[in-house]
């Protein structure tokens, strides 16, 4: 490896010795008789190809630096994100892609906003080197809170169906006839975060600070940069979650205050895949 100061460089022969952590996670499977050695061969493959695809475009963006690149590739990652989460849902997914999109891209642009602008103070504030990794975390972390508040918000209008029906005959609106479930939600979708905040530093070192440690950063300064980390994303998921449980109730209820026949009830939680 060659190194320069304390920074010590991965050359490409070290990522070749690097796959025997692949040999090991495949044997593995061979040895417990997991039938899983084919998708890791694949997502092997796809962990080269798509961190280098996006290395390669990140070096060319870095050196462009230029606002409408950097507000392109924002966009691209929030379409990304939004579908992915709506990937996740069980049942109808009919309109969900717009609330996913929507409450993502508000978390990002408000958190984003203030990091950068109020916390950071980066000038230009189109700073990729600065701008994208941020807002790849926010986006990131925001993508899985929306999963889940919309995972959970189906699951909890399917177990309490005949409650929130009840309620809407007697003439409540539909935000308070599901409020019970949406409490549910939210907090399922913030727990994974506040949990994260908890343990941080004292079970795991967070691959942003560990990043920054590795490269040479003071670990005073690295610990600095990960309290910021935490919170916004913090806020990034609280905010995502309100927004798109508000927005989900819009799809799982019609105008009329009825549970709408695109919300397919029956399926329980413990069936939903998780993110």
């Amino acid at each position: 490896m060659m190194s320069t100061d304390s920074y010590i460089y991965i050359t490409n022969l070290d990522l070749l010795i690097a796959l025997l952590f692949v040999a090991i996670t495949a044997l593995v499977s061979w040895w417990q008789g997991l039938g899983l050695e084919r998708d890791i061969a694949i997502g092997t493959v796809r962990t080269f190809v798509q961190l280098l695809a996006v290395g390669f475009v990140l070096q060319q963006l870095f050196g462009a630096a230029r606002w409408y690149w950097v507000i392109l590739a924002l966009a691209i990652m929030t379409t990304v994100a939004a579908y992915n989460a709506m990937k996740r849902q069980a049942g109808a997914k009919q309109g969900l892609f717009v609330v996913m999109a929507s409450a993502i891209a508000t978390a990002a642009a408000i958190t984003l906003v203030l990091v950068i602008g109020v916390v950071l103070r980066v000038r230009p504030w189109y700073q990729p080197q600065y701008v994208i990794p941020i807002a790849g975390m926010i986006i990131g972390n925001s993508m899985n809170g929306a999963a889940l508040v919309v995972n959970r918000l189906h699951s909890e209008l399917t177990l309490r169906r005949s409650a929130v029906e009840a309620a809407l005959a007697l003439g409540a609106p539909a935000r308070e006839a599901a409020s019970l479930a949406l409490r549910e939600s939210l907090r399922a979708a913030m727990m994974p975060t506040i949990n994260s905040m908890m343990t941080v530093g004292l079970v795991q070192l967070p691959g942003m600070m560990t990043g920054q440690i590795i490269s040479g950063v003071s670990p005073l300064d690295a610990v600095r940069y990960q309290i910021v980390v935490m919170l916004m994303i913090a806020a990034a998921t609280a905010v995502t979650a309100i927004a798109a449980a508000f927005g989900a109730l819009r799809v799982f209820f019609t105008p009329a205050e009825q549970l709408s026949p695109r919300l397919e009830l029956g399926k329980h939680w413990d069936t939903i895949e998780k993110p």
